[in-house]
């Protein structure tokens, strides 16, 4: 399952990528991330709560999630790497950004997931909603 997004917003990539760099600012304004943990270590890493609702139930999951690839002003990719050994299902979440000549910037956010838990049209329906309700209050964030 893939879910793409873009939002243009009045304002300078690094305005933008200030709120998308780091897991650790994203429950501000992406509804989907219930709460995150920074993690001491090597490589940026974090534990991150999803959580989604659908009608009365809820779903959620915990996650270990690193930074893999970041270009300031441009790019922040994330991706699960669990530390238990065990094999995950993919989590990957990706970050591009776009400026143009008028002072604009296109953030592009893309979400990937391998698994099957929160997979099916219903869940695929709830998370399209939670990226762009948490683009709307991004948007509103950096206004």
């Amino acid at each position: 399952m893939e879910i793409v997004r873009s939002l243009r917003a009045d304002v300078a990539p690094h305005i933008l990528f200030e709120h998308v760099d780091d897991l650790a600012d994203y429950p501000a304004w992406m509804p989907l991330i219930h709460d995150v943990e920074r993690l001491d270590g090597e490589s940026p890493a974090w534990m991150v709560e999803l959580r989604a609702q659908v009608g009365p139930f809820a779903r959620s999951k915990r996650l270990r999630m690193e930074r893999t690839e970041l270009e300031h002003d441009r790019v922040a990719v994330f991706e699960r790497r669990e530390a238990d050994g065990r094999d995950h299902s993919n989590w990957i979440l990706r970050a591009d950004l776009e400026a143009d000549d008028q002072g604009h910037t296109t953030l592009t956010m893309t979400m990937s997931y391998g698994g099957s838990l929160w997979a099916g049209p219903v869940l695929e329906r709830v998370l399209d909603d939670q990226v762009r309700r948490g683009s709307e209050q991004l948007l509103t964030l950096v206004s």
